[in-house]
């Protein structure tokens, strides 16, 4: 008689455990499923948010913000100014009778 009430026991217990188990391992599928939609929502808005982002950076994005927005519009020739060396002005051409290396005519 108590084997049999040690073999019921057993048997009740490895039962509740399964149960339990069971149990648990579907709260994780569905808590695994909800971060999966999560993390494709998260995905979606990431993309989206890439192409607006790509879409501000456009040149032409950017002149019609500085236009319309902030006023600005493109400098005038008297506005600018050159920094750094200077290029080389263009020489007149010399004669072709005169010898640049000893300076006389022929």
């Amino acid at each position: 008689m108590t084997l049999w009430t040690l073999a019921v026991i057993a048997a009740t217990t490895a039962f509740v455990l399964y149960l339990a188990l069971r149990t648990r391992s579907m709260e994780l599928g569905y808590e695994l499923g909800r971060a999966h939609g999560r993390v494709a929502r998260l995905r979606e808005v990431r993309r989206v948010l890439e192409l607006e982002l790509s879409s501000y950076k456009t040149p032409e994005r950017v002149d019609l913000v500085s236009r319309t927005l902030l006023g600005m519009d493109a400098p005038g020739a008297d506005r600018i100014l050159a920094l750094g060396k200077q290029p080389a002005e263009p020489r007149a051409p010399e004669d072709a009778e005169t010898d640049p290396a000893e300076g006389t005519s022929p």
